[in-house]
């Protein structure tokens, strides 16, 4: 353990600083609160848009971590662990992603994430440990609000001494960053309203810049087709519906003809629209889909694509 190393920086942290904006918090109506997280929010969000190249690098990172089949692991303590967590979770039922290649970690282990365990973070060797069998196709995204998170810092120190790839999502800008990652993205969220309470505008900012990141990758994988998710699977009769209505839209078919295909296709996306724009049966369609690399765009070149029928919507079934 070396959480005495971090602690003199905590006080000279931009996420520890008070928030003019917020000085007389509690003596505020209700409104002016609420308006004021939310202003907050905002200008939250614009850091983390600043800091869109380096959210570029750390998306093309997790591209290539995938693509050469190994793993992308979000690492964190507290709300950013839990924002790492969250992010790992939601990545198979929308883009069809194996829930072993996109993975949390949580300080503490997976009760953590209901109930905060005092001190995990703190624990340097913990994450270096968590870290351990990560190698050259894998990605560690170390998420810390503050930066100087012991757990996270033994973890990417860990990961880059076995040959991982690392990035680093914080909100504190400070020296020294650029030699904790390969890439760092720093999302420069200020002082919280309520003083260092990460779990407001730094969380926002660092669940903005979690989506970028997977959501940018997923799609140099193939896994969107125009705008749409191609990868889902039916895991609720909502996603079921969204399945008829993406082959729909993206082969200008109208609904029962577009349910027709996914059942032929066996439930695949991709499949059921190459079928439908190009006019193949569905072992073609894979097939064409499986030279392309599982871009749906490239399966369709090379061959004289159907323009797609627009429907008026009173022929579509009722919803």
């Amino acid at each position: 353990m070396k959480a005495k190393a971090a602690g003199g920086r905590w006080g000279r942290l931009l996420t520890e600083a008070r928030n003019p904006r917020s000085g007389g918090l509690d003596r505020m109506p209700t409104a002016r609160i609420v308006r004021l997280l939310l202003e907050e929010d905002r200008r939250a969000l614009s850091a983390a848009l600043a800091a869109a190249p380096a959210i570029t690098r750390a998306a093309e990172e997790a591209a290539r971590a995938l693509g050469e089949g190994g793993r992308v692991v979000f690492l964190g303590a507290g709300t950013s662990g839990r924002l790492g967590v969250l992010e790992a979770a939601e990545c198979p039922p929308t883009f069809g992603s194996d829930p072993d290649r996109i993975v949390g970690v949580m300080a503490g282990g997976e009760g953590a994430v209901f109930r905060a365990v005092e001190g995990a973070e703190d624990r340097e060797d913990d994450g270096a440990a968590r870290a351990g069998g990560l190698g050259r196709r894998d990605l560690l995204v170390g998420v810390s609000a503050s930066s100087v998170t012991p757990f996270v810092r033994g973890a990417l120190a860990a990961a880059r001494a076995q040959g991982a790839r690392t990035v680093l999502v914080t909100c504190a800008p400070g020296r020294g960053l650029a030699a904790l990652a390969d890439v760092v993205v720093v999302a420069r969220t200020g002082p919280e309203v309520l003083t260092g309470s990460t779990r407001l505008k730094a969380g926002s900012a660092t669940k903005a810049v979690l989506n970028a990141i997977t959501t940018a990758a997923m799609v140099r994988l193939g896994k969107a087709y125009e705008n749409f998710m191609v990868d889902l699977r039916p895991g609720s009769a909502k996603l079921r519906d969204r399945m008829g209505r993406i082959v729909a839209a993206a082969t200008g078919l109208g609904a029962r003809r577009a349910e027709a295909l996914l059942q032929a296709a066996g439930g695949e996306v991709k499949a059921a629209i190459v079928m439908g724009r190009l006019g193949v049966a569905a072992p073609e369609a894979r097939e064409r889909l499986r030279a392309a690399g599982g871009h749906v765009r490239a399966a369709l070149a090379g061959a004289p694509a159907r323009a797609p029928r627009r429907h008026p919507p009173s022929r579509a079934r009722k919803r």
